[in-house]
């Protein structure tokens, strides 16, 4: 269902891996634009949507395991998770699975992750990622990743990789970096702004000018440099959490988090910390990438069929269908004739038949179907 270019020589991990290398994979969100795959009591990140084996949290975990030793991976995922992330990933101890107890956001999320590696190694560098990314290259990956530790490890800086636009896309953030200022051997660039989330005029604007990477949501930093940056820009949410050295990685540790998080505001750190900053770097992710967020993102990295369909089993029967994604389980036996540019997928009693320009408009269905039936697992 998917080509990835992958190198075999990346599965050979390193026998060593650098022990002040750390990652944090943020594994909490709920999926609701993959809706009926994708559903509260199991989101996408647990799921193989790609077809390859694996599901999307196991293969994140793996592609990092060449920069850190297993014992420096930690996921950090609502309480409700916590089983099904130690049924996938069995290497986790209790204390590499952080549990939050409501969603509150990337930036609580980061601060809780990087105060309790803190209280580990102090001399830590720390990458942090998303669960549900799609990286076509991993070796190209590699370098890249590599490329932002090391100047990570050795600068005072809040480092992000950047993804080139193909379209005026309004829900990615996007970083303006300064071209003509490369250093590290011109592979890391200054970067002048950063836009979380912009409107479609000024994303479009933003792809004209040339100058403007998207945000992969990819960060790697020394943990001084991102405590200074959460004491300074976010001090509530710093002090939630660097007041609690003396509670991790003892059985306190689940009420303390409990009450920081409900401390918290619910703010992404690109609000918090990476429009704000003056020290952030970015490095251009050349590896093929997609965040696998929508309907739309499978469609457009999918093989498709001679009528530009995506069609999930050989029980799919389609006629004069054409632009179309139907993702069907593999038992089911599906006809369907003259649709042109649709979503069709089915997951246990859920069906959606929802047109794939119309797709932002999932989550407003789904709330619909809550206030109706009363069910907030939809």
């Amino acid at each position: 269902m998917l080509i990835v270019e992958k190198n075999v020589t990346f599965a050979l991990k390193k026998e060593m891996q650098p022990k002040n290398n750390y990652c944090v994979i943020m594994a909490g969100g709920i999926g609701s634009r993959f809706w009926p795959i994708s559903r509260t009591s199991k989101p996408k990140q647990f799921l193989d949507i790609l077809n390859t084996g694996k599901t999307l949290l196991q293969q994140t975990v793996e592609r990092f395991e060449f920069f850190c030793p297993r014992e420096n991976i930690f996921v950090v995922t609502g309480e409700a998770y916590a089983e099904i992330t130690k049924e996938q990933i069995p290497f986790l101890s209790e204390n590499q699975i952080l549990l939050e107890p409501v969603r509150r956001n990337t930036a609580p999320c980061i601060a809780y992750a990087v105060a309790k590696i803190q209280c580990i190694n102090p001399e830590a560098t720390i990458i942090v990622a998303p669960s549900d990314h799609l990286i076509f290259n991993e070796d190209r990956f590699r370098n890249v990743i590599e490329t932002g530790i090391d100047f990570a490890s050795k600068n005072d800086v809040l480092v992000t990789i950047g993804i080139r636009p193909t379209r005026p896309e309004t829900g990615y953030g996007y970083i303006q970096y300064q071209s003509d200022q490369a250093i590290a051997e011109n592979c890391v660039f200054p970067v002048k702004t950063f836009t979380e989330k912009p409107n479609l005029e000024l994303a479009s604007i933003f792809l004209k000018s040339g100058d403007f990477l998207w945000n992969s949501g990819i960060f790697i930093w020394h943990q001084k440099s991102i405590n200074k940056a959460l004491e300074r820009f976010a001090p509530d949410i710093y002090y939630n959490f660097s007041d609690l050295m003396t509670v991790y990685n003892t059985p306190h540790e689940k009420m303390a988090i409990f009450d920081a998080y409900f401390k918290c505001k619910s703010i992404s750190i690109d609000y918090a910390i990476m429009e704000k900053a003056d020290n952030v770097y970015v490095v251009e992710g050349n590896f093929g990438w997609s965040d696998l967020g929508t309907w739309g993102s499978l469609f457009e990295h999918c093989e498709k069929n001679s009528d530009n369909n995506i069609l999930t089993n050989n029980s799919i029967f389609t006629y004069d269908v054409t632009n179309s994604i139907i993702y069907m389980p593999k038992d089911k036996v599906v006809i369907v004739q003259g649709l042109d540019d649709y979503i069709i997928a089915e997951s246990d009693k859920y069906l959606l038949i929802c047109k794939k320009t119309e797709e932002q408009r999932i989550r407003e269905f789904v709330s619909d179907m809550e206030n109706r039936l009363g069910n907030n697992k939809l």
